[in-house]
């Protein structure tokens, strides 16, 4: 399961990752927000951070205008390891370097095209297991 939320900066861009998860036959809670109208990008951020850390859901999706209030509240989290990225490279990359558990996009800053293959390429890539990337997430833990 897969928890998704956003702010009114994100709302149309997670209505968009939305459908792609369906058509892939992925299942997710939505957290919120449910419109355009103005909200605080803390509360959504928060509730698919403890969705994840707590183990209701395996990963996050995190959608605000750049990705990067919402991700910094994720982060408040313990256990999650949330990140903001902005191509595929960066998704890759971090969930086989810090085995990150949400992906943070910027609604205003990638379009829905590469937004939908930032988020295959984060689903789809395993976190490595070598041993320095280990110590290195629990350096970050501690």
């Amino acid at each position: 399961m897969l928890a998704i939320g956003c702010d009114h900066g994100g709302f149309e861009l997670k209505s968009e990752i939305m459908k792609h998860l369906k058509e892939r036959g992925i299942e997710y809670k939505d957290f919120g927000c449910y419109g355009t109208d103005s909200v605080d990008y803390p509360e959504y951020g928060k509730k698919v951070a403890h969705a994840v850390a707590d183990g209701e859901c395996e990963r996050g999706i995190l959608i605000c205008g750049t990705g990067i209030g919402i991700s910094i509240a994720a982060n408040k989290v313990k256990g999650v390891r949330a990140a903001l990225c902005t191509d595929c490279f960066m998704a890759q990359a971090t969930r086989e370097h810090n085995d990150a558990n949400i992906l943070a996009l910027g609604g205003r800053v990638v379009g829905a095209g590469l937004a939908l293959k930032i988020v295959d390429t984060f689903l789809d890539t395993e976190f490595s297991n070598d041993e320095r990337h280990i110590r290195r997430i629990n350096q970050i833990e501690e």
